[in-house]
């Protein structure tokens, strides 16, 4: 059987002392005894609700092949016989063994950030690499100080390539976590107005985004997006941190990865680009402009790690839109299928836009509806108000014919509607879930859109259930 890690390499790379007989090795690492996998390592990382070592025991009982836990725990752990792994800080270890993960291993590695599109971009780069090598890549959005270094211990010492996603919502928060990732290749998808409450300014959400540069591998390649009004800002602090190559992917004339002709459907899209030289054509199964342009990003990568583009491009015809990110979803219904489209994972005025252009593309057939779901968008700070009443125009233009609000930042929205649209605003998305369900109607399309704080999957999750539980019944 072959080992993720073998006990001695953990062991060593974490500066640990075993407790107990240590099996040979690892098969992978959990800190969710929920998720636990036998033959895994458990480690017991302590997070601001609930310590990882209250579930020691359900950890064993899942069947861990090992526990990692914190030397000042062990006397509270005292009854369980479980091996174990004693370190002074569990977090820590995990980052020590990501980095021995990273200095095991030959891998071609991209890092992704951005204020938008960096699960899809990342997802999109697992799924096309995937179709030329084996690949390693984040879990979920797993893209913070316990996401990134529980990604890298994560690593397989033989994959051929890796992708990591890095997020913040701070200053700083980067800048550590890309130097232990050390990327051949780091992408910027865009610069737009999200966490804005923790910045006082677009420029300075990208020179946070800019962090990433500094943890490129020599004669490694900044890959930023063309079109972003910050591409010349992105562009020189990407020298200044030592970006030996600096390309840029969009429609812009001057583009590395360029864009040249792209047919929106509702659907998939087809996109023609420009890619190390050749003229490609590729089928995009995820629908929207920005997937397009996300699509572009994942093309230069490829073409940067040396992958065979050509491959990477032919893969993209079967990408999905990700859960909570614009996947489609057909509710039975006698009279007609109705349309769901779920955005309901987060949201920005950028992502925000996007949504509602996948709404005016999708057709609507004779008696249906387009129907607008929308929730706050948090951590706008000061300019909260504004940035949802500037939502006015993007609703009218998809072509709404129903707009349902929840959230007390929607206010701002409702306020700035033209007179005369159908438009209705609850308190939170349990007030709205009723009026929800009585709207709909056959041959309506519903788009769901808020940021994650707010519930709004709960509203996907309750349709999904009783569309399927009434088709059930007639069945």
């Amino acid at each position: 059987m072959s080992h993720l890690w073998t006990s001695d390499a953990m062991i060593a790379a974490m500066g640990g002392r075993p407790i107990g007989s240590m099996p040979a090795g690892i098969s992978g690492i959990s800190i969710d005894s929920r998720t636990l996998k036998p033959g895994e390592a458990f480690f017991a990382i302590k997070g601001e609700a609930m310590d990882g070592h209250d579930f020691a025991t359900a950890a064993v009982k899942a069947g861990a092949g090992v526990l990692v836990v914190a030397e000042g725990k062990l006397p509270a752990l005292g009854r369980l016989t479980a091996p174990m792994i004693v370190v002074p800080d569990v977090l820590a270890a995990m980052e020590r063994l990501g980095l021995a993960a990273r200095e095991r291993n030959q891998a071609r590695i991209v890092a992704v950030t951005g204020s938008v599109g960096k699960t899809t971009t990342k997802e999109a780069l697992r799924h096309v690499l995937s179709a030329v090598g084996t690949v390693h890549a984040s879990a979920a959005s797993f893209n913070n100080h316990w996401g990134v270094p529980l990604t890298l211990a994560r690593m397989p010492a033989d994959c051929a390539y890796a992708v990591f996603e890095i997020g913040m919502n701070h200053p700083g928060e980067i800048r550590p976590l890309v130097k232990m990732v050390r990327p051949h290749v780091a992408i910027v998808t865009a610069i737009a107005a999200a966490h804005l409450g923790f910045f006082r300014s677009l420029d300075e959400i990208a020179e946070a985004k800019a962090e990433i540069f500094e943890g490129l591998e020599p004669g490694g390649a900044a890959l930023l997006n063309r079109d972003d009004s910050r591409w010349k800002m992105l562009e020189k602090m990407a020298r200044a941190a030592g970006a030996e190559h600096v390309y840029g992917f969009g429609e812009n004339a001057r583009s590395t990865y360029r864009l040249v002709n792209c047919a929106l459907e509702a659907d998939h899209s087809i996109m023609t680009a420009r890619i190390g030289g050749k003229e490609i054509v590729a089928r995009v199964g995820a629908p929207g402009r920005h997937i397009v342009q996300n699509a572009l990003a994942v093309l230069g990568a490829a073409h940067l790690v040396g992958a065979d583009v050509a491959k990477a491009a032919l893969a993209l015809g079967d990408l999905e839109a990700e859960q909570g990110r614009g996947r489609r979803h057909v509710l039975p219904h006698p009279k007609g299928p109705i349309t769901l489209i779920d955005e309901s994972y987060n949201a920005n005025p950028a992502s925000m836009r996007a949504a509602l252009a996948l709404l005016k593309a999708t057709p609507v057939p004779e008696g249906g509806r387009r129907v607008a779901v929308l929730g706050d968008m948090l951590e706008l700070g000061a300019q909260s108000q504004k940035l949802h009443a500037a939502l006015a125009e993007p609703v009218v233009d998809a072509g709404a014919d129903l707009v349902l609000l929840a959230g007390p930042h929607m206010e701002s929205l409702a306020a700035a509607l033209p007179a005369g649209t159908a438009v209705t605003l609850k308190a939170t998305a349990e007030d709205l879930k009723p009026v929800l369900f009585e709207a709909l109607r056959p041959g309506d399309v519903v788009m769901v859109k808020s940021s994650k704080g707010i519930g709004f999957a709960k509203l996907v999750d309750i349709l999904l259930n009783r569309f399927s539980a009434e088709a059930q019944k007639r069945a």
